[in-house]
């Protein structure tokens, strides 16, 4: 794991944007935080909570996203805000449903994950551990 200790990222995807954007800027990053190498399923985890996120916020809140990743040496924090007062919940989808399971996924692959309420709008917070690093579930 590379020792870089409190770094941060931000990147806004507009509305109408793929959410194909949002996974390689992600991608991108945890390759500068050696992630892909020296822990490659976490990294998968933080890639796919960055698109389950992202599509909620342009679905579900139909708002641009606005994505930060920090990394503050033991917990690496993927929030994602969007402009709606809305706060999202986990749903029950049926087994034929083409979707519902967002944050089912987030809660799975995050070590935790939470919802903060904010004057413009909301911003969901999941914190990803690597190995070695912190607890998990």
């Amino acid at each position: 794991m590379a020792r870089i200790h409190g770094v941060g990222w931000a990147r806004r995807l507009p509305l109408g944007a793929g959410v194909r954007a949002g996974r390689e800027w992600a991608r991108a990053h945890l390759e500068a935080l050696g992630w892909n190498r020296d822990a490659p399923a976490v990294a998968d985890a933080v890639v796919l909570a960055v698109s389950e996120l992202t599509t909620n916020a342009h679905v579900h809140a139909g708002s641009d996203a606005e994505l930060v990743l920090t990394w503050d040496g033991r917990c690496l924090h993927l929030s994602v805000h969007d402009h709606s007062p809305r706060l999202p919940r986990p749903r029950s989808a049926a087994p034929d449903a083409v979707g519902g399971r967002g944050l089912k996924l987030v809660d799975a692959l995050a070590d935790h994950w939470h919802t903060r309420r904010q004057k413009n709008g909301k911003t969901v917070t999941a914190c990803f551990h690597p190995p070695g690093a912190g607890p998990s579930h």
